[in-house]
């Protein structure tokens, strides 16, 4: 029975925790998994649900942090390499950027016959300075040379790692998309529609427009705060806004919303009155707010797979997006919802206009979300082609 150690990043909200709790769970019974990582940090949700509903027990290395730290990392490395020594894994998989350094280096010096690595995203634009970004391409080529296989999670992020930043040579890489539990957002979307529009006492006739996803610079909403004054001035529709995620950027956006004369709640003190604008901070029942939705948008500057437009569509919720990463291998442009350039945004409010204004667009969109999304980023989809990938590298 072939053992593969599986080190994540951290047990935060995100795709990549999806990922590996998919993984992990339903691959082929020949396999033996351990799945390791570090905790959440301090202004993160927690995704310790996701595994305990999938009965997934996992080591947690409190060193594994996000910060990079020598003598923290170092202690990280030294755990990882016991755990390698112990277990004695024929594949380890690692997981974004700080497990794929540290683990890969741990597996390479253990000897470990297979090594495989997940970009989920990249870190080579709209994250650091060029001098620390050309630092990090080159321990990322180094450490590609010490990989069996490097696996992107789509074909433009394959040639965004390849051909654009050189990681390594296109024949590395293995193309293998996220994959995700979506059958729960195709189940009982009324009652879940009706649920959270009576709990934020929005009415039959506004349309209500949401951002899902960590309040952290590289998702820029302070971009799509600047659309909602756009649609607030220009529309005689019963708009409502709703941001669904927290982190570090949040009292930051609080204090850009007064700036711009929008009134807004905020959890934990937000009352489901009528302001146009709502804090969620970190939410479990995606599924439910994904059913209330009208119109999900994206306003990032970078991405891998964005998990909040897939899980969008997979709900029949059309969605907005700025035409970044692998945003537009997600997202069908004029069927399932709109994309734009990051930089054009009379283009991005002229297209999210376009939703709000248009409710049998909208209809049309949501019937098509599905078919778009529901095979092609499905777990079952997803194990099938690791295991396919990890018995030719065993082989």
């Amino acid at each position: 029975m072939p053992r593969i150690l599986r080190i994540a990043n951290r047990f935060n909200l995100g795709g990549p925790t999806f990922n590996v709790a998919y993984l992990t769970k339903y691959l082929p019974h020949q396999y033996e998994t351990l799945l390791i990582g570090g905790d959440k940090e301090e202004n993160e949700a927690s995704s310790s649900h996701i595994l305990a509903d999938l009965g997934i027990e996992p080591i947690i290395i409190p060193e594994m942090k996000r910060e990079i730290s020598l003598g923290v990392d170092m202690a990280a490395y030294r755990a990882i390499e016991k755990i390698i020594d112990d277990f004695k894994p024929d594949i380890v998989h690692t997981h974004a950027s700080k497990p794929g350094a540290i683990g890969r280096l741990a597996a390479h010096n253990r000897k470990v016959p297979v090594i495989v690595h997940t970009f989920h995203g990249h870190y080579f634009h709209s994250y650091f300075n060029k001098l620390k970004t050309n630092m990090f391409k080159q321990i990322e080529r180094s450490l590609a040379k010490r990989t069996s296989k490097i696996i992107a999670i789509s074909e433009i992020q394959k040639h965004e790692l390849s051909i654009e930043h050189k990681i390594a040579p296109p024949e590395k890489f293995e193309v293998i998309p996220l994959g995700f539990d979506l059958d729960r957002f195709r189940t009982d979307t009324k009652e879940k529609r009706l649920s959270f529009r009576e709990e934020f006492n929005i009415q039959p006739d506004e349309v209500a427009i949401g951002i899902i996803g960590r309040l952290v610079d590289v998702k820029d909403h302070r971009y799509f705060l600047r659309l909602a004054r756009h649609v607030l001035d220009n529309t005689t529709k019963k708009v409502r806004f709703f941001v669904v995620g927290d982190g570090e950027m949040r009292q930051n956006l609080e204090d850009f919303c007064s700036e711009m004369s929008i009134e807004f709640n905020a959890y934990p003190d937000y009352k489901p009155e009528n302001a146009p604008m709502t804090f969620c901070s970190w939410r479990n029942d995606i599924d439910r707010i994904n059913a209330g939705l009208d119109i999900v948008v994206l306003t990032s500057k970078n991405e891998g797979t964005p998990v909040s437009l897939i899980e969008a569509q997979a709900s029949g919720t059309p969605v907005i997006s700025t035409n970044v990463g692998g945003v537009e291998n997600v997202v069908e442009h004029g069927v399932t919802g709109f994309l734009a350039e990051p930089e054009d945004e009379l283009k991005m409010a002229e297209n999210l206009m376009k939703l709000v204004e248009d409710k049998p667009l909208r209809v049309q969109m949501s019937n098509d979300g599905w078919g778009h999304v529901g095979e092609r980023f499905h777990y079952s989809r997803l194990t099938a082609d690791m295991d396919r990938l990890y018995q030719q590298l065993l082989g």
